[in-house]
């Protein structure tokens, strides 16, 4: 059942939650997630398609920062609510070590150079941008969390 949440933002209402272990074979699933919300919430086909790229590129970026940050088996929860006139995605990984985390198998992370991984993070974030009508990321080295939140507006 939906729930009411109070954000500064604005009041908005959580469509759907989805908790997956963060790996790139469940992007799918998320994108799909976000495509059937944006059409029940009365998106184009275009909008549809430009909020599924920017939870794409969203949880592709949060994926590899995670595996960067903690190796692998960490957790992805995508928050979908409505905004007056949108959606709004909350992307954010879940240490392996923290009780809301999956439990997952551990796989062995690519080996990258830190510099390159850097680089290739900050284009993933600028072309969510190009997606979406709000977008902020926050890194919260203490609370072992990253969160991407997207916003994407109904067009009248």
């Amino acid at each position: 059942m939906p729930t009411r949440q109070s954000t500064p933002e604005a009041a908005s209402e959580q469509l759907a939650e989805l908790k997956v272990p963060a790996r790139e074979e469940f992007i799918g699933l998320a994108k799909r997630v976000g495509a059937s919300l944006g059409g029940m919430v009365g998106f184009s086909l275009e909008e549809i398609d430009e909020l599924s790229i920017a939870v794409a590129q969203a949880c592709g970026s949060l994926i590899e920062a995670a595996e960067e940050m903690w190796g692998p088996a960490a957790t992805l929860k995508l928050t979908y609510s409505s905004t007056q006139g949108g959606i709004a995605v909350d992307v954010e990984t879940i240490s392996p070590r923290s009780q809301e985390a999956l439990p997952v198998p551990a796989r062995r992370p690519p080996a990258r150079r830190r510099p390159e991984v850097e680089v290739q993070q900050a284009l993933q974030r600028e072309m969510i941008r190009l997606f979406v009508d709000d977008f902020r990321h926050q890194v919260d080295r203490g609370r072992r969390q990253m969160r991407y939140r997207m916003v994407k507006y109904l067009i009248s």
